[in-house]
């Protein structure tokens, strides 16, 4: 089994159509959160809050810069995800074509590196921390 990040991008315009029918949205959604559990395939699944509540830490500089939200792009927001532990990619994508969601919305299906795919060097001693991660 593998993980995969299923990552919803919405657009400003995709948002306020989701939001102009939240309470059918919030139905369908737990209703496939639920198909997931049923299958045995959910990790976690999260929604994040408005962009307006964002900070965006920038390191284009020699020191990085804190900015209050919003972006000053907001052509594709993350607004969400939903973590699941299946067999392949295509299964992961499948689920994705399930995802309740407004038109507009992206989903963008992306495999979690496993602890064995470290860089070479990069190990528990390292300066990444006990886990190895970075």
């Amino acid at each position: 089994m593998s993980k995969y990040m299923l990552i919803m991008r919405g657009t400003d315009e995709s948002n306020a159509a989701m939001m102009a029918d939240i309470e059918e949205l919030m139905k369908t959604t737990r209703q496939f959160i639920d198909d997931l559990q049923k299958a045995g395939v959910l990790l976690a699944a999260e929604g994040l809050d408005r962009p307006e509540e964002t900070v965006v830490v920038d390191f284009s500089g020699e020191t990085p810069v804190v900015t209050d939200g919003p972006y000053g792009e907001t052509k594709e927001l993350f607004g969400g995800y939903f973590l699941l532990d299946v067999a392949s990619k295509q299964e992961a994508v499948e689920w994705a074509r399930r995802v309740p969601a407004a038109t507009g919305t992206k989903i963008e299906v992306r495999r979690v590196a496993g602890d064995d795919e470290l860089p070479p060097g990069l190990d528990e001693s390292s300066d990444a921390g006990s886990t190895g991660r970075i």
